[in-house]
């Protein structure tokens, strides 16, 4: 299927990272994965995925300030989710600020997160067992 929609997974976390990457794989699409800020950056750069899925707090670089230099870049902003274990308003609200699509805080349901990838990707929705 040549139209699969590519995503690009920033997040240090390798147990995190295997299950959004086996769940979001099962619905079809391909991805990619960086595990620091500035892989990320580099591979979103190089590769212009459909969606980057962003943990905020990584070694190297923030999930922040990450979306700070795409928001600047000539293409303008990814669309992006950002994902974090911070309880803080005003980090989401800086998040939002800067352009993500969602924020998800960390522990969060991985169906929570298939159903964001599909809203913002225009996925249609299957619901699937187990998802």
């Amino acid at each position: 299927m040549s139209s699969q929609k590519t995503i690009l997974l920033v997040d240090d976390d390798n147990d995190i990272v295997e299950s959004m990457r086996t769940v979001l794989e099962g619905r079809g699409y391909r991805i990619m994965i960086a595990r620091d800020g500035n892989a990320g950056l580099t591979a979103a750069e190089r590769e212009n995925p459909d969606l980057i899925v962003l943990d905020m707090m990584m070694p190297k670089k923030s999930g922040f300030l990450v979306l700070e230099k795409l928001k600047g870049r000539a293409g303008g902003l990814i669309p992006t989710i950002m994902i974090t274990g911070n309880e803080g308003s005003r980090h989401r609200a800086y998040a939002e600020f800067l352009g993500v699509k969602d924020y998800i805080r960390k522990p969060f349901a991985l169906e929570k997160l298939v159903k964001s990838v599909d809203t913002i990707l225009g996925t249609p929705r299957v619901d699937v067992e187990g998802a």
